[in-house]
Parts: C-alpha cells; sequence; structure tokens
C-alpha cells in the first residue's frame, strides 16, 4: 500500500493557530456559558416584533382618521375660495388647480420652463428609502398612463388628499423608522410620501395602478369564492376571444391567497378549463392563477353558447363548498363574459340565488355589439352585481376592478376599518433599481369609504391607505446572534406561506441579472423545513399555537452542495393583531448556549478602535434608525460614540456590545502575531491575511462574512468540526463558471508538490486537476467504489424552490462560486467552542448567461464521509485494464489523502457522479392532488359578504360611475349649504 505521511506538512501551515487562541485561555476564568431558554426567548422576540408593527397600524390608523377630516373641510374651504354656486343637477365639480404629479415633476420644456403638472419639487438621495432621491417634506401623485390626469374625479380626489401631506410627515416624525406611506383613491391616483420621481417602464409608461395591488385588493374587500363564467362559442371568435381571454387574466391578477377560484367555459355543454378541478374550488395562489391563464390562452370557440347549465353549475359549486366548510367562507360571486346572454335566467336565480342574493353576478359583455345589452345588464342589476361593457382591450382594466367596489359595499355600509397585512412581495415597479436592492416587505393597509347619509346604502369606497415594512427591519429585533450559528427566526402568514425565512430564495440568477421568481412569495412553510413530513409544525403554527417541536434535520449548506445533520428545536408562537406567527430554531449542543465574558469598557474601546478591527456591517448593534441624527453613522462609530458617552440616546444591545469588547480584548494580540509571522516567514510559508486582504472583507463576500441572514458557512463547518481538528474548506466549482483554460493552481503548488491529491469532503483542494470541483465528476469509477466501500454514503435532498430549464430534467448550475478557500480550526473552551479562519487564496471567475428557467421541484444528492473507516484501497476492472487507488484520512482534519492510478481510463464503463439535482417528476394524479388540495389555513377574522341595507339596484344605476356621480353631486351639494 502507497502511503504519504503529510500530517507534518499540513501542520506547518495551521502550528500556530493554537498560540492565537492562548488568550481565550488566559481569560478562561471569566468566561460564563449561559444556556439559552428558548421558551423566554420566542416570546420576547415576538413581543418586539408585535409592537413594532403595532406601531405601523397605528400609523395607517392616524390616516385613515385624517383623512376623513380632509374629506369634508378640503372640500368646504376650496368651495368657499371660489364663491362657487352649483346647480342640483350638476354631477361633479371640475377643481381647477395643479398637483405635483411624480411622472412630469423637474421635467422642463425645449424653453427651460417647468412643464404643467411638473414643477420644482426638491430630492435628495435618503439611505433609509434605499437611496432613491426623495423629498420627505412633502408626498407627490402618480397618475396610470390610462388615466386621464386632469380628469374631474382625479382632481377632486387628488385636492382632498392634500392634507394627508402633513399627516404623512407627523407620522415618519413621530416614527423615523416608517417607509413608505400612501394612499391609493378609487379613481385610480395614488399618493405617496415621501415624493418620489417616478421611473417608467421601459415604454415610456406608468403601468403601475394602485387599484391592483394587494394590499388594495384586500384592503377593499373580504376573501371571496369566484367562478369565472366564459362564453366561447362560435359567436366569440377573433377580437372578442382575445378580449375575454384579457378580461379573464385580469381578473385572476385581483385574487390573492385568501381567495378561492375555478375557470369554467361553455358552448352547449360545460367545460371546465382544468379538469382536476371539476366541481371545486382552488386556493387562487400564484401557481393556480398561473396556471389558469395557460389553459385560458388555449381556448378556441366553437359550436352554440347556451349559458344556462353552466350557471346552474357554478351555483352548485359555491352551494356545495360552503356547506362543507371550504373556501373562503364569506364573499361568492360568479364572473359571466360573454357576447350576449339571449335565454331567461329567472328560473335559475329563484332556484339558487333568490330572495338573499348571496351570490353576486358581474356580467361583461364583449364586443362592440349592444344587441343583448339590456338582458346582460339585467342579470347584473337583479343579483347585486355589476355590469360592464368591453369593446377594446384598453376597456378591459378599468373596467374589471369595479367589481371589487361592489364587493366593498358590505364592509362600508357597516364602517368597518379592518386592517389587513399582505404576504411578503418585491415591489419591483415602484423601486426601479438594482435587483440587489429590491426588499422584502409586507403591507399594512385599511379602507377609506365615504360617511355621507345620503349615500349610505351604495357604500361608495373612497380608497386606501397603508405603509410598507420591510421584513428585514422586522427580522432584525431577533438578532441572529442570539441564535447561534445554526439557528435562524422565520415569520409565516395565516396561510402557511413563508414570509422570512433564511433559505427562502426569491431571486433566481438570469443571465447576469437577478430576477424575482414568479412564485417567491407563495413558498409554502413545509416547503422549507420539509423534514417536517407530517406538518406538525406547519399546522401548530397556522392555526396560531404557541408550542416547542424537535426535528432532525438535514440541512443543506454552500449552495446545497454538502449535507449537515442537526436536531433541531422549534419555538413558535402568534403576533397579534396580524395574520403572523413568528418561529425560531435553536440547535441542540452550542446552539442552546450562549459565551459570556466581561471586560472593562476603556479596555474594550482601546482594542475596538484598532483600523484593522471590523464588525458584522449588518447586525444591529445600535439603532442608527431611530433619530435621523444617528443615519449618518456606520454601526461601528455609532457603537464607538455610545460607549465613549457622545450619544447617550442611542438605543443599544448591551449584550452584543459586551460579547463584542470581550472578543476585541482576547483577539487583539492576533494583528501583531500574525504579522510577525509573515515577517519571519519561511518560503514555504503561506501568507496568512485574515485581517490583511481587504478584499476579502469586502461586504460583496457575504458568503463570507457575518450577515444578517447567516453565519458564514466556514464557521458553520467548523462549529460541526471535533474540537481540535482543523477543518479545510474548498470552494465548490460552479460547472457554468468552469475555468475551461487548463489547470487551475494555488499559490502553496511549491509547499504541497509532492501531493498527488488532496480531497476536502470529496471536493478538490490541490491535484493535477480543476480545483474546487466535485471528485464524482472527475472520476466516475473511483466515486462508486467509495460509495460501494462505505466510505462515502449518499443520501437525497430536496428544494422546492428550484429552477428548471424548460423542456429539460435538471436545474441550471449557475450558481456563484465562493471566492475564498481557507483553513479553520475549531477548539473546545468550557462546553462552547471559537472557529479562527485564515484565508490562503481567492479566485475569480466570469458568469455565464442562463436561459429561461420555471419553478419546480428537484432532489439532488449529498455525500457523506464515515469519518470511522480511515483508509481503503481497491483495484477497478475497465476493459483491457485495472485502475489501483489508496485514499488515506489525513489525521487531525477533514482531509483526504487519495492516489488513483491515472493511465487507465474507466470513463465508458462508469459515468460522472454529479450533485445536479433533477426534477421531479409527478404524474397527472399526484399534480392534480397537488394544486387542489387545501392544506391546514387560518381564515381572516372578518368577513364583510352581506348586508340587509344593499339592495339590488335598478338597471339605470347598475354601473359604478353613476353611484360614484351620485356621491360627488350629493357632497357638493352639502358643502354648499354648510356654507
Amino acid at each position: 500500500m502507497i502511503k504519504y505521511d503529510i500530517s507534518d506538512r499540513l501542520t506547518d501551515v495551521v502550528k500556530h493557530l493554537p498560540c492565537s487562541f492562548q488568550k481565550f485561555r488566559d481569560v478562561e476564568s471569566i468566561i460564563k456559558i449561559v444556556d439559552i431558554d428558548g421558551r423566554a426567548q420566542v416570546r420576547d422576540f415576538s413581543e418586539d416584533i408585535e409592537r413594532m408593527l403595532g406601531s405601523k397600524m397605528k400609523s395607517v390608523k392616524k390616516l385613515v382618521s385624517d383623512i376623513y377630516t380632509a374629506n369634508l373641510l378640503n372640500f368646504q374651504s376650496h368651495l368657499m375660495n371660489l364663491n362657487a354656486t352649483l346647480p342640483p343637477t350638476s354631477c361633479f365639480f371640475l377643481l381647477q388647480f395643479d398637483y405635483y404629479n411624480s411622472m412630469l415633476v423637474n421635467t422642463m420644456d425645449d424653453d427651460g420652463n417647468f412643464i404643467e403638472l411638473g414643477g420644482e419639487f426638491p430630492l435628495e438621495e435618503n439611505e433609509h428609502f434605499n437611496n432613491i432621491p426623495v423629498n420627505t417634506m412633502q408626498s407627490d401623485v402618480q397618475v396610470p398612463t390610462n388615466v386621464y390626469n386632469k380628469d374631474p374625479y382625479i382632481l377632486n380626489g387628488i385636492y382632498m388628499s392634500e392634507a394627508l401631506n402633513d399627516v404623512f410627515a407627523n407620522n415618519f416624525k413621530k416614527d423615523p423608522t416608517l417607509t413608505w406611506q400612501y394612499f391609493g383613491s378609487s379613481s385610480g391616483f395614488f399618493r405617496i410620501y415621501p415624493g418620489i420621481k417616478w421611473t417608467p417602464d421601459s415604454n415610456g409608461v406608468a403601468a403601475f395602478d394602485c387599484r391592483n395591488r394587494n394590499w388594495y385588493i384586500q384592503a377593499a374587500t373580504s376573501p371571496k369564492d369566484i367562478i369565472i363564467v366564459v362564453d366561447i362559442s362560435g359567436s366569440m371568435k377573433g377580437l372578442k376571444m382575445t378580449i375575454a381571454k384579457h378580461t379573464i387574466n385580469t381578473i385572476l391578477d385581483t385574487l390573492g391567497e385568501n381567495d378561492f377560484v375555478n375557470v369554467i367555459a361553455y358552448t352547449d355543454y360545460v367545460r371546465y378549463v382544468e379538469p382536476c378541478f371539476q366541481g371545486t374550488l382552488v386556493q387562487a395562489d400564484l401557481d393556480n392563477r398561473e396556471h389558469f391563464k395557460v389553459l385560458v390562452d388555449d381556448l378556441h370557440v366553437k359550436g352554440e353558447g347556451k349559458v344556462a347549465k353552466a350557471m346552474k353549475e357554478s351555483f352548485k359549486i359555491l352551494n356545495e363548498v360552503s356547506t362543507k366548510g371550504q373556501g373562503s367562507l364569506c364573499n361568492q360571486a360568479i364572473m359571466l363574459i360573454t357576447d350576449g346572454a339571449m335565454e331567461d335566467f329567472k328560473d335559475v336565480f329563484e332556484e339558487f340565488n333568490w330572495p338573499d342574493r348571496r351570490v353576486r353576478l358581474f356580467t361583461y359583455l364583449i364586443g362592440r355589439e349592444m344587441t343583448f345589452a339590456d338582458n346582460t345588464k339585467w342579470i347584473a342589476c337583479n343579483n347585486k352585481g355589476y355590469y360592464t361593457h368591453i369593446s377594446t382591450l384598453a376597456d378591459v382594466q378599468e373596467n374589471v376592478m369595479e367589481y371589487l367596489h361592489v364587493l366593498s359595499r358590505p364592509m362600508v355600509i357597516n364602517h368597518n376599518h379592518d386592517i389587513i397585512w399582505t404576504e411578503a412581495y418585491m415591489d419591483s415597479v415602484l423601486f426601479a433599481t438594482k435587483a440587489q436592492s429590491l426588499l422584502l416587505m409586507t403591507s399594512v393597509a385599511m379602507p377609506v369609504f365615504s360617511k355621507k347619509k345620503e349615500t349610505l346604502s351604495h357604500g361608495i369606497l373612497l380608497g386606501v391607505v397603508g405603509s410598507d415594512i420591510p421584513l428585514l427591519e422586522v427580522m432584525k429585533l431577533a438578532p441572529r446572534y442570539r441564535l447561534g450559528p445554526h439557528g435562524y427566526a422565520f415569520l409565516i402568514t395565516n396561510n402557511g406561506y413563508i414570509l422570512a425565512h433564511p433559505d427562502l430564495r426569491p431571486l433566481y440568477k438570469d443571465g447576469k441579472k437577478l430576477k424575482p421568481k414568479p412564485n417567491y412569495n407563495s413558498v409554502d412553510l413545509a416547503e422549507v423545513e420539509w423534514e417536517d413530513i407530517d406538518e406538525t409544525l406547519r399546522t401548530a403554527m397556522v392555526k396560531g399555537e404557541t408550542g416547542t417541536l424537535s426535528l432532525n434535520v438535514r440541512a443543506s449548506v454552500d449552495k446545497a452542495k454538502r449535507p449537515m445533520f442537526l436536531t433541531n428545536d422549534y419555538f413558535y408562537t402568534t403576533i397579534n393583531d396580524t395574520p403572523f406567527s413568528f418561529g425560531m430554531v435553536l440547535t441542540r449542543g452550542h446552539g442552546q448556549l450562549m459565551f459570556m465574558g466581561t471586560v472593562s469598557v476603556e479596555e474594550g474601546l482601546h482594542d475596538l478602535t484598532s483600523p484593522d478591527l471590523s464588525i458584522a456591517a449588518e447586525w444591529t448593534y445600535c439603532e442608527t434608525d431611530i433619530d435621523p441624527h444617528h443615519r449618518k453613522y456606520s454601526q461601528l462609530q455609532a457603537v464607538i460614540r455610545y460607549l465613549q458617552g457622545k450619544e447617550p440616546d442611542l438605543e443599544c444591545d448591551e449584550v452584543l456590545l459586551q460579547q463584542t469588547l470581550f472578543d476585541a480584548v482576547v483577539t487583539a494580540p492576533l494583528e501583531a502575531y500574525w504579522q510577525a509571522i509573515m515577517l519571519n516567514a519561511s518560503g514555504n510559508l503561506i501568507s496568512l491575511n485574515f485581517l490583511f486582504q481587504r478584499k476579502f472583507l469586502t461586504p460583496a463576500d457575504k458568503d463570507n462574512l457575518f450577515t444578517m441572514d447567516h453565519f458564514p458557512l466556514w464557521y458553520r463547518l467548523a462549529m460541526e468540526n471535533p474540537a481540535g481538528r482543523f477543518l479545510y474548506y474548498m470552494p465548490v466549482e460552479d460547472n457554468d463558471n468552469k475555468d475551461k483554460t487548463g489547470t487551475v493552481g494555488l499559490p502553496c503548488d511549491p509547499w504541497l508538490s509532492s501531493i498527488p491529491s488532496l480531497v476536502t469532503h470529496l471536493f478538490i483542494l490541490l491535484s493535477s486537476l480543476q480545483v474546487g470541483r466535485f471528485f464524482g465528476e472527475v472520476d466516475g469509477s473511483v466515486m462508486t467504489a467509495l460509495i460501494t466501500s462505505g466510505m462515502f454514503k449518499q443520501v437525497s435532498l430536496y428544494d422546492y424552490q428550484g429552477m428548471c430549464r424548460s423542456g429539460h430534467s435538471h436545474s441550471s448550475g449557475a450558481r456563484p462560486l465562493l471566492s475564498v478557500r481557507c483553513v479553520c480550526v475549531c477548539i473546545s473552551l468550557k462546553q462552547t467552542k471559537i472557529t479562527l479562519m485564515l484565508t490562503l487564496s481567492s479566485l475569480a471567475h466570469k458568469a455565464k448567461k442562463v436561459d429561461a428557467l420555471q419553478p419546480c421541484d428537484t432532489e439532488y444528492p449529498g455525500f457523506v464521509y464515515d469519518s470511522s473507516i480511515r483508509e481503503t484501497n481497491s483495484l477497478i476492472k475497465c476493459g483491457r485494464c485495472q485502475k489501483m487507488f489508496v485514499v488515506q484520512a489525513v489525521p487531525e482534519s477533514n482531509l483526504v489523502l487519495m492516489v488513483v492510478q491515472a493511465d487507465c481510463d474507466c470513463s465508458r464503463q462508469y459515468s460522472s457522479i454529479t450533485l445536479e439535482p433533477k426534477e421531479v417528476k409527478y404524474n397527472a394524479s399526484v399534480k392534480c392532488n397537488r394544486m387542489k388540495s387545501q392544506k391546514v389555513r387560518r381564515r381572516p377574522n372578518s368577513c364583510h359578504a352581506y348586508h340587509p341595507k344593499v339592495s339590488p339596484l335598478p338597471s339605470s344605476l347598475c354601473n359604478i360611475e353613476l353611484i360614484t356621480v351620485i356621491d360627488y353631486r350629493v357632497n357638493i351639494a352639502g358643502m354648499l349649504k354648510l356654507k
């Protein structure tokens, strides 16, 4: 057997590391190990989050309260100033005034004059608002391109909402952690604070319409069960069918995770566009909505249209899901899309819907012909619905949105100001900046409606006010340093979807760009905590329970390349007055302990101000966002000024500061010691540049830094390494980023020139082969033998957030390559561990463009080393030759020495073994059941689906525009009476 004793050579690199820990041993007597009380900690964190979210709700309530005052007083003041008179028959009064249009501000004409509605609007970059230029003194107004910016209803609404400027500013002054505040009007304009310069899309238009946003829709309506019934008879051919499909897609876009839906097409028979969903409703999450859109796009016209059967089927479905306690158990509606309804439906309505009319009928007459307009209108008006005529594609958006205002009428009449919270989202339309700055956030919103007695029964919605809360700021209230290297905190919604979780990956790489995944905000907790097979954790959290649970988990680290086996303790509770639940994970062992040491402030400050010291920039040591005066400080500057007594008003984490000062003191000798090693090192010693290689410490290299989301991988791996054993960590080669030119060598090649091959848990550290590659890709024959011998065991891992190439069975290999190779050592000290990292070299690669991808589930292999097998060897028969190999574990390290005979090619007999994930293919029945299954969910607390005062309107008034005209007429007439 061939043996290579390399222990002495490895020791040359790391022999000084134990000496670096001498300072820790010197202060061991003052070190205290504290047990973490998970139950108490999850309670404290959740209460902090509850207080934070409560303050945002208070700001929104203040906006609602003041907008009612503005609705009365501003309008009255304007009319008095104009000394206006208004005939009783007038429908509206056209206000004449200018406002700041966010698309036009600071825009000049060719003569150097500001264009109309585009006056001078001072803007300054503000770090609190993602470095976007803003005006914190006042708001401005965005109007969608498809809405006339001088429409009388728009001008009236903008003028009445002017008073919100002071409320916005005062809210921000009282709570400087607030971000965007806004008012979305039912007429289409969007007032936003702080004011911004709106960035149009690539076509130069403002496609953003606040009424399409989830926060607006959820606040304006209660949850709903919707059945869309579309006519696909022969008369619907051509443009009519195109308009009908666009109408269906627009309706689908108004639905959310609290809603349920199905789509039925009809000719002379009833056809479910998805046969799997026959006779039921499915949750209107993003996956199902997009699935419906694909199926609708494939609809073709034929035959004769007879809608009665489709109407009966729709009523039966709605009645059945309600009886079984399924669906939303709130609003129910049927959307009829047709170019004409010739049949008499009175018998159908008498059997299924009259006299209570609890199912609303909304009718959309498609095409230019008006022959059947009266009959189509009669259907809607006699079932508490709404009728509209859509003759062009441009009419679709505005007309579809009106049904939301009809559904809001019971809530408005009841004067219920329900507060809603949205699922996580990235507002890429509003923040047209770099993809990296797209923050996941949630919105809190409340409806605003007319309180006038004259129009009470019409239930007129004025709009919705709201505010955004970055989820990163929420999760800072559960600091990562309190949870250990493998611990983390997370938030989910009442539907079990992830709001915040370190394993949530909302972006994917498309070439050099990062883009949001299509289903990034409908990732279920069971898809991230996939070891929760029985969904015990998910069920308890969705139900809003408080408790604990333990699970043995396979953690996937290093871009899903390395498996790690842990035992996690889960602690969870609900966040009161929200639909959210909070969870926290502590890992058995070191994750249940906290390392505490005490030093004087003076001693700590001396070492903390060392120019070679850096702290985790994303960690919150002191709250610099509360007082605007403090925002100019970095975290290190804030800490120093607080400890020096120069900023006593700063709110700082005393426990974290105590730990930071202690660490600064005990690690202070390392810098001088390492520098001496560099100066006195022999030619064979690799430079130890943990503190000196500034490139390593740049924020761009987040995989190797302590960030808000994670402890670095080298630290996590070392914590699981046996105490006293050196961990050699090798970055994984990226398949799309391979260097095609040949061998990639280390600067230390001469130092290990006599070693044929070094492998760190199957990733190549040094050889004539390419560094960083998975060994199974290089030699499938030896890898197979290692698995057969038991030296390595293959385990299955799963990713339910994968992105697969269309038409292929594997997901993209476009993963960023870690840029640092390192040596780590973990020592044991009073039941806990301390980890030190030394960088050896860095390697950069260029990104390769990735083809279009689509969401999928994937399964991929992981390989685990059996440390009980220290060495093995074998002969592999490959046709006319035999390949000999020898494998030996390197003492006191995670390295494996491998010597392989190179002149025997076994590639024909043994294929390579890769780490590439494979798409999980589901058969039709399994896929159907997954899509239509209704997991445990917690319904919203309130529902406003019915009110006895909401009576059917006569056909002459059966549309929202006329109701709105009545409101303006009564409003202005009332103002004149007050005058």
